[in-house]
């Protein structure tokens, strides 16, 4: 069943048969089952149903493209807010829904994400009619960084956009009561810390968005990230003192027959959803509920199933219940966790006394750690090193003492005085353990790999763990394998680049340009992405801390090329700056200038614009102009040159170019025919933001570019581009995969090519 569910839900998202197609399946299934009474069609029925849900999650109320940038009126409900000083986020539950322009027709949508700027006071709960200008719910696409697409698609939402002020939004009803709510409104009042609030409201309501930034990086860097977060550890903990407080009762009313009394672990597994549903019943909890519910059942003995059994019926009904589940991290980190455990204690005599809990734990965070800390690298690029350790200290501390200590407060909270008591030493509990992980984390800082470690580097600690976990084995056996595993591991070398070979990154970043080049000696930037009227910098997104660039070629100083100058400063370290001059830009740098150039081993960097005396020109006109040629191969990255400087130097290109970063993001004062004629481009990348207010790139460039026998790419709608230029040819790769279908260049109504096949 729960590979038929899981079956299902993959074709779904694939694509294939339409929903009424897979709907069809589905009723044939149901009714061959009742049929032949038979468990194939059966299963046939359930993943056919999961298509069909596949199907419909994947498109139903997205926002489609001809709608982006309309304004439409919402009135709905607020949820998930997060407030920072600078703009209000939430989801909005949208109850109905009007369009405010003639042409626009409302999407049949439920949930979209909104930004509102200077947002008067908010509460999860409360109905809302606003206006708000929608587009797809896309994000920016690069390489090896999060996958904002696939999160939004997973989160089920169909649209994102910001609160207009015209109309003026309206508070139409107040958050109805719910006992979350509640409790989290007397938390305001209570006598704790800032971070003792914002901790206890996570562990015990699962309120995750009370956590600051700063909390959140801290548990990454840790490994603690799941202590906060309503999980198996929270759930299970519930249904344990249920499971032991009712078995006590049982004993006291029916002294001899309390050990056939069903009702206590009923009673668990109520306890179990009943908290899940306090903590607002979001996946994680639902998931932990389910999971707490069928190890109930497994553990009482009464028809039960096996461990094994219980493993895969729990996931088939999550995937039932959930059927977007397979494609968040969170259910193969809880169930490949749970696997570990049931064959890590498998035949196995329960632990007894202190000394033999105190070894159980550690032999279970031995074999645990590897496999965990591999799946974590793999789903979300970063590894704590030390967090096995951390872990061994903290999850006994916050499970078996601080947990029950903000539950008791929450018992005691008609009498104050009685919860300040217990949440006192939480209070002290939860500085102490902030100190702590604070301390470790700047002892054993999180690691993030490079994109090419995290296979070798996650393979090694898979096999590291089944070495110790497979049973059976003598210590002998195990020790030379992993001896042999170690020895591989730090003799590792990064992959280089062949000779001659140059790869061209054309970095999505919305409205600007940001482009990375790596030779086999060399890396080195055009231009450093936009800075969006938030402070947000694109170029935060694509690397992790402390990366290495020999030159930073910054264009001119327009906030959409030289955006990004303050996070490479403060994050990475450049060797070399080069920029125009008359521009303010704030760094110490070389001036570009036409005829200046550097060599390496494979090829040549040559800047042909701007002239000596930049500062008496137009500014876009000032523009470093750069040409790099590699192994025969060439690339042309012009900036935001206009027609007339291109007309000054597209006479000296001599040959055609494999590679054009075209001007101005496509602008139709860029591009000119001239330039067209010289360069006769093999394959040209416009890097523009989605729905921009400019119309980049313009119809007639684009027009003018297909003519010439050129290929067309857009990051608007391919993501990023990746060029590599090598002495076996030319190759071109998009990030956004065809899965999310292939999109066209420009606006189909101005010129209908497509982006690259």
């Amino acid at each position: 069943m729960a590979l038929a569910a899981l079956l299902g839900v993959g074709c779904g998202a694939v694509g294939g048969l339409t929903l009424l197609g897979f709907e069809a399946l589905a009723l044939v299934g149901l009714l061959l089952a009742l049929w032949r009474r038979a468990p194939w069609p059966a299963l046939a029925m359930i993943a056919a149903f999961h298509c069909a849900h596949g199907v419909e999650a994947a498109s139903a109320g997205r926002v489609p493209t001809a709608l982006a940038g309309h304004d439409f009126r919402l009135v709905g409900t607020v949820e998930q807010l997060d407030v920072d000083a600078r703009r209000s986020r939430f989801r909005l539950r949208v109850r109905a829904c009007r369009a405010l322009d003639e042409e626009a027709v409302c999407p049949p949508f439920t949930l979209v994400r909104l930004s509102w700027y200077g947002a008067p006071a908010l509460v999860n709960g409360e109905r809302w009619a606003l206006s708000a200008r929608l587009r797809e719910p896309l994000g920016f696409a690069n390489p090896d960084t999060f996958d904002y697409d696939a999160w939004l698609w997973r989160e089920g939402i169909q649209a994102l956009g910001y609160v207009r002020d015209s109309p003026p939004a309206k508070r139409e009803a107040p958050a109805s009561f719910t006992l979350r709510h509640q409790a989290l409104g007397q938390l305001e009042a209570v006598s704790l810390s800032p971070r003792a609030k914002r901790w206890l409201a996570a562990l015990t309501l699962g309120a995750g968005d009370r956590l600051t930034d700063e909390d959140w990086a801290l548990f990454n860097a840790t490994g603690t990230t799941h202590l906060m977060v309503i999980s198996g550890l929270h759930i299970g903990l519930i249904a344990t003192l249920a499971l032991l407080l009712l078995r006590r009762a049982a004993r006291l009313v029916s002294p001899w027959h309390w050990r056939m009394a069903a009702w206590p672990w009923w009673g668990a597994g109520a306890a179990a959803f009943g908290y899940a549903a306090l903590a607002g019943f979001g996946p994680p909890a639902l998931r932990a509920a389910i999971m707490a519910c069928v190890g109930l059942w497994a553990a009482s003995g009464r028809h039960a199933p096996g461990w094994w059994q219980a493993w895969w019926l729990a996931l088939a009904l999550i995937v039932i219940a959930d059927p977007l589940a397979p494609w968040r991290p969170g259910l193969w980190l809880s169930f490949g966790a749970v696997a570990v455990l049931i064959i890590a204690w498998s035949g196995r005599p329960r632990p007894r006394g202190l000394r033999g809990w105190l070894l159980a734990l550690l032999r279970t965070q031995w074999l645990l750690a590897p496999l965990m800390a591999a799946a974590v690298l793999l789903a979300f690029g970063r590894l704590a090193p030390i967090s096995p350790l951390v872990n061994l200290v903290v999850v006994p501390l916050v499970s078996s003492v601080m947990v029950p200590l903000g539950f008791l407060g929450w018992l005691a909270n008609p009498w104050p005085a009685i919860a300040a008591w217990a949440w006192w030493p939480f209070d002290q509990l939860v500085q102490v353990v902030a100190a702590f992980l604070s301390w470790v984390s700047t002892q054993a800082p999180l690691w993030t790999p490079a994109p090419w470690w995290r296979w070798p580097v996650a393979s090694g600690l898979l096999i590291w763990g089944m070495i110790w976990l497979v049973p059976g084995l003598a210590l002998r056996t195990r020790l030379l394998p992993a001896l042999m595993l170690i020895v591989l591991m730090v003799t590792l070398q990064p992959p280089r680049l062949g000779e001659k070979t140059l790869i061209v990154t054309v970095h999505d970043v919305g409205q600007g340009q940001l482009v990375e080049l790596r030779t086999r000696y060399r890396r080195v930037l055009i231009d450093t992405g936009p800075r969006f009227v938030s402070g947000f910098m694109p170029a935060a997104l694509q690397w992790p801390p402390g990366q290495q660039f020999d030159d930073v070629v910054v264009t001119h100083s327009d906030i959409d090329h030289a955006g990004g100058i303050e996070e490479l400063l403060r994050e990475h370290h450049v060797s070399r700056w080069w920029a125009p001059r008359g521009n303010e830009l704030a760094i110490d740098s070389q001036r570009c200038l036409a005829g200046e150039q550097w060599q390496d081993p494979d090829g040549t960097w040559q800047f042909l614009s701007p002239p000596p005396h930049a500062e008496r020109l137009e500014r876009n006109d000032r523009s470093c102009v750069m040409l790099i040629t590699i192994g025969g191969h060439r690339v042309l990255i012009t900036g935001d040159a206009s027609a007339a400087r291109e007309a000054i130097f597209a006479p000296g290109l001599g040959s055609p170019v494999d590679l054009l970063v075209a001007g101005h993001h496509g602008s139709e004062t860029s591009s000119s025919p001239l330039l067209v004629e010289a360069a006769r481009p093999r394959e040209v990348v416009f890097s523009s933001g989605r729905g921009n207010p400019f119309g980049h790139p313009a119809p007639s460039v684009v027009a003018r570019f297909i003519a010439a026998g050129s290929r067309v790419w857009n990051t608007a709608y391919d993501g990023a581009i990746r060029v590599t230029l090598s002495p076996d040819g030319v190759r071109v790769q998009s990030q956004r995969h065809p899965g999310w279908g292939r999109r066209m260049a420009v606006d189909a109504h101005a010129v209908g090519v497509e982006s690259s096949p």
